[in-house]
């Protein structure tokens, strides 16, 4: 089996092609990015001008989705680096933006089983941390 193979069948949680500012904040420096796709557990962005990894500590994100007065803020770790795409895992996300990032995966995602489904996914996952 391919590795692309094998990656789609780990997935959990459907990615949703999204255009959106982004903007990175991190001890070491900020930047400033685009969104390539979301999920309910991570992002993946174009890799910002000037970047480097400033190492293994958390990142304040901010997506700006174009023409919305709201904004999603999480607390995220890079997963991983290919190329001119950098990943970043949820770490922890606040009410009000799970509730736009809930409604934003509900829009593309056109159906109410499957979001569900992921959200019972990422209560799992929540709860494995706390074991």
């Amino acid at each position: 089996m391919s590795a692309g193979v094998q990656a789609v069948e780990r997935r959990r949680f459907s990615r949703i092609p999204f255009e959106a500012a982004v903007r990175l904040t991190h001890p070491s420096g900020n930047w400033s990015g685009k969104l390539v796709d979301i999920s309910l557990k991570g992002i993946l962005i174009t890799r910002p001008q000037n970047w480097f990894q400033p190492g293994d500590e958390s990142f304040l994100i901010e997506i700006h989705p174009p023409g919305d007065a709201f904004s999603i803020r999480m607390e995220m770790r890079m997963a991983h680096e290919r190329g001119q795409m950098i990943g970043f895992e949820c770490k922890h996300i606040d009410l009000d933006s799970v509730s736009h990032l809930r409604r934003l995966v509900e829009l593309n995602l056109g159906s109410d089983a499957i979001l569900q489904r992921e959200f019972g996914e990422l209560g799992e996952l929540g709860e494995q941390k706390d074991d």
